[in-house]
């Protein structure tokens, strides 16, 4: 007989790729997740994971109970919803993975009002410089630059949002003037390292026309504190110069980007009034918080 429990194991491991991540994940010690998914093996008689340089990998069988164990969660979580009713706040844990600068400079104040609002509610922020896998269950909504076009996904823009070159005062004031685009191959500029780009909306340098890039990181925050420090000029978010005295943009009226932001969820979701009352609070809060910040600019 396979019990929920083991099943809940089963998807920690899925999606952590860790039999030690998975521990942590469940509070429980990474012996205890092996035993559980050996008798997970040990019922459906195949194996369920393969061990790979990167980690715990499914194997076609685990692959197969992937898609009836997100099933049986998503049930789970239905039923209790219906059981418990929709009361006046939300509560529980919802996780939302974003790239890490909106993550940086955006989400934590537009999160700490709704937790504010919601006492019983904890909110987790998975910050990375790549795209977040909702089939892995790594959140249970994600903060995008782009549409995905594939997959059970519902997809919703939230806000567009502004970009400039930018640079600190003191950094200006120690180089040659810049009037035009050309002006800046005589400056250090920042960006993201070419080849690891995860999304075409992130290639600003490249609209720019800015060949080289001496100073690159996979990380947007990286590359703002080097513009912060006075190490360089790049491409900023708008929303992110008020945190940051001293930074100004380079040539406005020249170079203006616009990118938008979307909320990305797993279709079957849609049922789940939790994730719906959030998604709502969510998507205002960025909408207001980018208006607030980009005015300050």
């Amino acid at each position: 007989m396979v019990q929920w429990d083991d099943m809940r194991v089963f998807l920690a491991v899925a999606r952590e790729e860790s039999l030690s991540a998975a521990g942590r994940r469940l509070k429980v010690d990474p012996a205890t997740v092996g035993r559980r998914v050996a008798r997970l093996e040990t019922v459906f008689e195949a194996p369920l994971f393969v061990k790979s340089p990167t980690g715990y990998a499914l194997t076609d069988a685990g692959q197969r109970l992937m898609g009836h164990a997100l099933r049986v969660e998503q049930s789970l979580q239905e039923a209790t919803e219906e059981m418990v009713g929709q009361s006046t706040g939300l509560s529980g844990q919802i996780r939302i993975g974003a790239p890490d600068g909106v993550a940086n400079f955006l989400l934590p104040q537009v999160c700490a009002r709704i937790a504010r609002d919601n006492p019983d509610l904890d909110i987790q922020i998975v910050a990375l410089p790549r795209v977040v896998s909702l089939s892995r269950r790594e959140a249970d909504l994600v903060v995008a630059v782009s549409a995905p076009t594939a997959g059970r996904l519902t997809v919703q823009k939230i806000t567009d949002y502004k970009l400039h070159l930018g640079a600190a005062e003191a950094y200006l004031q120690s180089q040659p003037v810049i009037t035009e685009v050309s002006d800046l191959s005589a400056h250090l500029v920042t960006g993201y390292i070419p080849d690891m780009i995860f999304d075409k909306e992130l290639d600003y340098l490249s609209e720019v026309g800015v060949e080289r890039v001496r100073l690159a990181s996979n990380s947007a925050s990286v590359q703002f504190n080097w513009v912060r420090t006075g190490s360089g000029i790049g491409v900023v978010h708008d929303f992110a110069i008020p945190s940051a005295r001293g930074v100004v943009k380079v040539l406005p009226e020249q170079i203006s980007l616009t990118r938008s932001f979307y909320l990305i969820r797993h279709a079957d979701d849609r049922r789940l009034e939790r994730l719906n009352r959030f998604s709502e609070a969510l998507c205002d809060g960025m909408r207001e918080e980018v208006a607030r910040l980009e005015a300050q600019t």
